[in-house]
Formats: C-alpha cells, structure tokens, sequence
C-alpha cells in the first residue's frame, strides 16, 4: 500500500528532510500539526523502503488517534485572527506510562492499515508461515518489514513465537493450516 495515499486523502503533506537528533537520540519523523505535515528524516536510509512505509502509517495513527482535530481548529482560527499560537510539532519516543500507550496505539493503527487481515488471508495462500523465507516474502510484497509482519501475525493469532530462538509455530487461528504447498 503507497501510504502517501492515505496522508493525501487526509489532506496531510507528506516530506522528506534532515531532521538532527537531539539529546535522546535521532528522530524518524515529526508532525507539525498547524502546517498538516509528516516529515521523515531523509538523513534515516532505513527510512527508503519498508521501515519508511511503517514509520509514516505510524504517524497517521497518531494524526487519527492522538492529534484533536477541534482544538487544531480553534489554534487555525486563532491564528487567522492575528493571535500568536505556539503548537510544538508531535513527537513521540520509548517511554513508559501514558506515551507508551499512545505509541502502542499508533503502531497498531499502522498495522491494521499496512497489513489488513483480508490481503493477509489472500496472501498467505500457499505459504508456510512458520517459514521465514515465506515470511519475508510477504513483507516484501507488501513492503513492510518483517517485524512489522510477525508482529501483526501473532495479533491475529496466526503464530506464535514463544522463545528468542526464532523458531514459529502456527498460532490457533491461522487460516488454512493445510492449504501449504
């Protein structure tokens, strides 16, 4: 899925620029709510391709879920009228307490619109997902990484990977357990 689509139909603009890292660490992107605009951090080369793809349908779902869309439109109307506004851009990073969940939700939200389960079920149609080749394969056609894929898998209850070790076991509600080839 090109998820520019998406940020378009929403009317949110979509760049690539350099972003520096601050004292935390680098970032991926930022959202400038009053501009309606993603910015990916160019200076990121994970970004090109899957991670890049994953990182923006992240930033949609905090744009959905987290970004109050009433109050951005009172900020809208305030500056229309000459009133100085100051909306910090929306960034997230790895914390604990409430901005773990928000950055929970928006990674769900990214693989529910990445990923949805009826193209899952049409795509693992003669695949092995205990199989990591099988696996990759599918996140390449959908352009994705395969975290993002195992991730979304074992939310469907499609596999289970219950050590470090790697190995995959097909979860109980994986669909056509004998359908391999």
């Amino acid at each position: 899925m090109d998820v520019t689509r998406v940020a378009d139909f929403l009317d949110i603009g979509v760049f690539w620029d350099s972003i520096p890292a601050d004292k935390q660490g680098q970032i991926a992107a930022i959202i400038l709510p009053l501009k309606r605009q993603i910015v990916l951090n160019e200076d990121i080369p994970n970004l090109k391709g899957g991670f890049g793809e994953s990182t923006l349908a992240h930033e949609i779902g905090h744009w959905e879920l987290h970004i109050d869309q009433n109050v951005l439109s009172r900020f809208e109307e305030r500056i229309k009228q000459g009133m100085e506004v100051d909306v910090q851009p929306f960034l997230c990073r790895e914390v604990s307490g409430q901005l773990r969940n928000i950055e929970w939700q928006a990674q769900r939200f990214a693989s529910y619109l990445l990923m949805p389960q009826y193209i899952l079920e049409q795509m693992q149609v003669g695949r092995d997902l205990t199989k990591l080749p099988h696996l990759y394969a599918m996140a390449h056609q959908l352009g994705i990484t395969i975290t993002n894929l195992k991730n979304r898998l074992k939310h469907l209850n499609w596999i289970i990977q219950p050590t470090p070790s790697g190995q995959i076991y097909l979860g109980k509600a994986a669909p056509r357990k004998n359908s391999f080839k």
